[in-house]
């Protein structure tokens, strides 16, 4: 609908039709595509089974797309393999055909996750999954793309520099604003969160989106971001169990997202426990799927705050020391090589 006219465009309605989850994949894969590739290739049932987590390996590591068409195609090769299989083997004695526990023939050839890489070669394609341990400036995002949702890790890193905001990892102009206004958030609570408010004086703050090779955009990795720099900044590890998506305004306050569905699925086909949704977004929840729901911990926060408490493996303590140092600094003079207290009155060097 980009390029249809604006007044034209405002006549028709436009329905958005969302990319298939891996679970409504493996059900036509079952229900339709296998048997119609079956019939397709000369093959009967009792002569190829291709189990689910084949299937399943299939959606994950062999293709990438938000329809089934692809899926299709892998399981025609597979099919066609097996009529091969099966011709050079030649026929089989009545006597070797054996029987499944439930009384039905057991097929010829079984197709399942541990022989799929016969059929199908290496694995083409990956997904994120969760750390293994709890990490300083990585945190786990979450993105939304045309082929569902993924993992999107945050890292930061603070290198010698004079206050300069780094940022690499092809990121576009929205993501970009949105880690400077990331860098805002931290140095306006630097108090609060035990920071010391001087610290861009002599050091700049590198962030990175990892897999720099693809384009990323967007404001939903804000929360993220001020999360991997308090982490650096504080030495305070991050949950390696728990993602997060949600913009942040200076303010501190986490605004809505979209692709709220394709992320939850991520983060659960990831291994995370615990994600980190804005408040706004908990009307969305509705359209969820209840095994999503049921199998991850799904917090709704409004400040940030709330999402360094739970990201984080311990509570910050507000800096104090560093304030009480800085006022009798303050309030110290020197003369004629001598110091002596004098309220409100300046050093100078």
């Amino acid at each position: 609908s980009l390029n249809i006219p604006g007044p034209l465009l405002d006549r028709m309605e436009v329905i958005r039709i969302p990319g298939y989850t891996e679970d409504e994949k493996l059900n036509i894969a079952t229900r339709y595509l296998v048997p119609k590739q079956i019939k397709a290739n000369g093959l009967k049932p009792e002569e190829i089974e291709i189990a689910s987590d084949a299937i399943q390996d299939i959606v994950r590591y062999y293709t990438r797309e938000s329809g089934v068409r692809n899926l299709e195609r892998e399981v025609a090769k597979i099919c066609r393999k097996v009529v091969k299989e099966i011709a050079l083997a030649g026929p089989q004695p009545a006597a070797k055909k054996a029987v499944a526990k439930k009384g039905k023939p057991k097929a010829l050839v079984t197709v399942n996750a541990k022989n799929l890489d016969k059929y199908l070669g290496v694995r083409r394609f990956d997904f994120g999954r969760a750390e293994e341990e709890n990490e300083i400036g990585l945190v786990t995002g979450l993105a939304w793309t045309e082929v569902g949702g993924e993992l999107l890790q945050v890292e930061s890193t603070l290198v010698p520099g004079k206050g300069n905001l780094i940022l690499t990892g092809q990121l576009g102009n929205v993501m970009k604003e949105s880690a400077s206004a990331a860098l805002s958030v931290v140095r306006s609570r630097a108090e609060r969160l035990g920071i010391d408010v001087d610290f861009l004086q002599k050091q700049d703050v590198h962030v990175h989106v990892p897999d720099g090779a693809t384009p990323k955009d967007g404001p939903s990795a804000g929360i993220a971001m001020v999360t991997s720099l308090v982490s650096i900044l504080t030495r305070v590890p991050i949950r390696a169990d728990v993602a997060m998506t949600g913009e942040i305004t200076l303010r501190g306050r986490v605004s809505a997202i979209g692709g709220l569905k394709e992320k939850l699925l991520a983060a659960l086909r990831g291994g995370i426990r615990t994600v980190l949704i804005p408040d706004e977004n908990r009307k969305d929840l509705a359209d969820i799927p209840p095994n999503v729901t049921r199998d991850l911990k799904i917090v709704p926060v409004k400040w940030i705050d709330e999402v360094l408490d739970l990201a984080l493996e311990r509570p910050l303590a507000p800096k104090k020391a560093g304030k009480e140092k800085a006022r009798k600094a303050a309030s110290r003079v020197t003369v004629r090589g001598k110091s002596r207290s004098t309220p409100g009155t300046r050093v100078k060097h």
